[in-house]
């Protein structure tokens, strides 16, 4: 039986990395975003003030992503800061994930820049695993402008891992048998699905390296750490069958929330927020023909604290309207008037396929006739744009998009007449 050849690759500082490229190569920059303290960050104003990517120079000061823009700011006064551009990360996103389809079909995206490649077999076409990663490499870099690191192994977790050795621009491998080498003398924290608390946890028992992990009673770590426990053990002893998947699987749930540039104290105008999020879960079931059977809200409040409430609905649904009627009553069942800073609305138990509804002698709602609605406006929004159509009780609601949550509207696009591209 053939050994598997997995690639994984991850482009360096993505977001970043395609600014900069796009200023360079498109825009007539001559400054290179890449070689100097700099990060794109969120609207301060819009309370959205995180780093979301970050240069190689500003790390040099700490500068970590996700961390809140005035902290940043503290530890590297002179950073430069640049507008997130969703549009352009995506356009980038599907430029990268083409070139290494023309490696080879079986290509799984992971993230919006990442992503795995099943190379096994493609020897005699590209020549060895090294050969054929770095080809893809220098391609990426030469075609579109920026860089990406490549892991090589014989499983997945094995070639995330090793994508994430020396950056940037490289090529690293890491199989089964150099886990003893390459990977055990690695801090626990650099083993994937090990994050801050389960770090501490760790280090509370003596583990500090991947290798202290590997070595562990799994059982001790299954009483400290539940289920989790035992799924970092077996990363940590590389023991991984999941197979690159070139077909997404299905959704398991679809949620969108927001963070509100006002805090919102009253109850009609944080359900017309919630109503914007349902507009674009509404739209997103009805486009992959799915409904779904519970939906829950979160609240985080003016002080960070949170709260959520869930119920399950009456009948499995893709109605704008009535996902949001269930919404409004959860609202009101948890909201206790504290000042309200960010909005989610979530929904589970997704099926396919039409809605098995039970007739009910009280309930005289023309539920054909909403969904047909349904339909319609995004028949019309699908044609002519998001904007074309929308209710009447958001034309006098300025302070909120109509259709919200996800990626908001200022971080789709960027008006780059407004900004110095050079200093």
């Amino acid at each position: 039986m053939q050994r598997p050849v997995i690639f994984h690759i991850d482009v360096n500082s993505a977001f970043l990395s395609w600014e900069a490229a796009y200023r360079i190569r498109h825009l007539g920059a001559s400054l290179d975003l890449r070689t100097i303290p700099s990060a794109v960050g969120g609207d301060i104003s819009k309370r959205r003030g995180i780093i979301l990517a970050k240069s190689v120079p500003a790390k040099k000061y700490k500068v970590q992503t996700g961390e809140p823009i005035v902290d940043a700011l503290r530890k590297c006064p002179q950073l430069k800061l640049v507008p997130p551009n969703y549009e352009l990360y995506e356009k980038n996103s599907k430029a990268f994930i083409k070139i290494l389809k023309q490696y080879t079909d079986k290509v799984e995206q992971y993230s919006i820049d990442e992503a795995f490649m099943d190379m096994t077999g493609t020897q005699l076409l590209f020549g060895a695993p090294i050969v054929a990663a770095t080809a893809i490499k220098d391609e990426i870099c030469h075609t579109l402008g920026f860089t990406v690191n490549v892991g090589i192994s014989d499983k997945k977790l094995l070639a995330k891992m090793a994508s994430d050795f020396e950056k940037p621009n490289r090529v690293h491998t890491l199989f089964t048998e150099d886990i003893p080498q390459k990977m055990w003398p690695l801090p626990v924290r650099d083993l994937f699905f090990v994050g801050h608390a389960s770090e501490q946890k760790l280090h509370s028992i003596g583990i500090r390296t991947i290798g202290d992990l590997a070595a562990t009673d799994v059982n001790a770590l299954r009483a400290i750490l539940k289920k989790h426990g035992e799924v970092i053990w077996d990363f940590a002893n590389g023991r991984d069958v999941s197979l690159v998947e070139p077909e997404p699987p299905d959704n398991k749930c679809y949620g969108n929330s927001t963070t509100i540039a006002f805090d919102v104290t009253d109850a009609p105008t944080a359900k017309m927020v919630l109503l914007s999020l349902c507009e674009t879960i509404g739209r997103r079931l009805r486009k992959d023909h799915v409904r779904i059977e519970t939906v829950s809200v979160s609240i985080r409040f003016h002080d960070l604290s949170f709260e959520s409430h869930q119920s399950v609905l009456p009948a499995p649904t893709n109605i704008t309207k009535e996902i949001h009627t269930a919404v409004c009553r959860l609202f009101d069942e948890l909201w206790d008037g504290t000042p309200i800073r960010h909005l989610g609305v979530h929904t589970g138990h997704v099926s396919k396929g039409g809605a098995n509804r039970q007739l009910s002698l009280f309930d005289h709602t023309d539920y054909e006739k909403l969904e047909k609605l349904d339909h319609a406006v995004d028949r019309i929004r699908e044609k002519f744009g998001s904007d074309s159509i929308m209710r009447a009780s958001f034309l006098k609601q300025e302070q909120i998009d109509h259709m919200n949550g996800g990626i908001s509207r200022e971080k789709r696009t960027v008006d780059y007449s407004k900004i110095d591209l050079n200093s």
